[in-house]
């Protein structure tokens, strides 16, 4: 699931490491401008989040070992639960981070819910269950990032919960064809069918005007739900403020390239590359 951003070391990423750490490889997470003492709690959170998803996306491990070992790391967040010393390294660090900065441990639960639901739901039939998908695999994240940094009025949550889905929305859209690869389809069936869409045109890489309306209609919901959230870096101190703006102006520099396409993600590359990053955090941290 996480592939893609997790490829990415954390030092150059923001804290929202998640939203798929399959998904993000476009948006930053522990980047210069967050303060020097956050950025080792936000590698620890990298690294758990980097482990549980090379187990539930490696392609060379039988689906029973993945579920066991997933099934170990929630034994070892039940072990910090109940206040009980983990067995591994990693989780005696998380477990640390958890009781210093009062994080609620379900955020972590829910992102392993997200991780073994790969193992198991291949398809989704409507948004509403691809929604409840990115109420584990990626709004936990914005809110461990919030709750890292002290800020957790319920309007602050609910903000960022809208900035992670539409940021998962929008690698689901360009990472058609390499979740299909897995096995994996996070597009909703229903909207597929009332455009027109089938497995086939990922199967067989098919643009038409098919494909054209059902991803401007997908491109815009997620616009929206990143406008729904804009108020979140408005409302947060300077420096936290400016982080998460470059994400949401990320995510739009990714829509714009989506839109420019034609949405046509089976032959154009729209990820975002180093000038985008340059540009990006010009307008935002030197222009705000």
């Amino acid at each position: 699931m996480f592939s893609s951003f997790i490829n990415h070391p954390p030092h150059y990423f923001f804290g929202y490491i998640a939203l798929s750490v399959d998904h993000y490889e476009n948006f930053p997470v522990a980047s210069v401008i967050l303060p020097k003492y956050l950025r080792a709690p936000i590698e620890t959170i990298y690294r758990f989040a980097r482990s549980a998803d090379d187990i539930a996306d490696a392609t060379d491990l039988p689906p029973d070992f993945k579920r066991d070992r997933l099934a170990f790391f929630r034994t070892e967040l039940k072990q910090i639960k109940s206040d009980a010393p983990p067995l591994t390294p990693l989780f005696s660090e998380l477990s640390i981070l958890i009781s210093q900065y009062k994080l609620p441990i379900g955020l972590f639960f829910q992102l392993l819910d997200a991780f073994e639901q790969d193992l198991n739901v291949k398809r989704y039939e409507n948004f509403t269950r691809l929604e409840e998908y990115c109420a584990n695999s990626a709004n936990p994240i914005g809110r461990i990032v919030l709750h890292l940094f002290g800020h957790t009025d319920e309007e602050y949550l609910i903000w960022s919960d809208s900035i992670c889905t539409s940021l998962q929305i929008i690698n689901f859209l360009q990472d058609v064809k390499d979740d299909y690869d897995l096995g994996r389809i996070y597009l909703p069936k229903d909207e597929m069918d009332s455009f027109g869409v089938t497995e086939d045109h990922i199967k067989n890489r098919i643009f038409d005007l098919h494909w054209l309306n059902f991803m401007n209609f997908q491109l815009d919901r997620a616009n929206r739900y990143l406008d729904d959230g804009s108020n979140l870096y408005e409302n947060l101190p300077r420096r936290l403020g400016i982080e998460i703006k470059m994400i949401v102006k990320s995510g739009l520099q990714v829509i714009t390239k989506l839109n420019a396409s034609r949405g046509n993600v089976f032959v154009t590359d729209h990820k975002m590359n180093s000038l985008d990053f340059i540009k990006i955090l010009y307008q935002t941290a030197f222009r705000t």
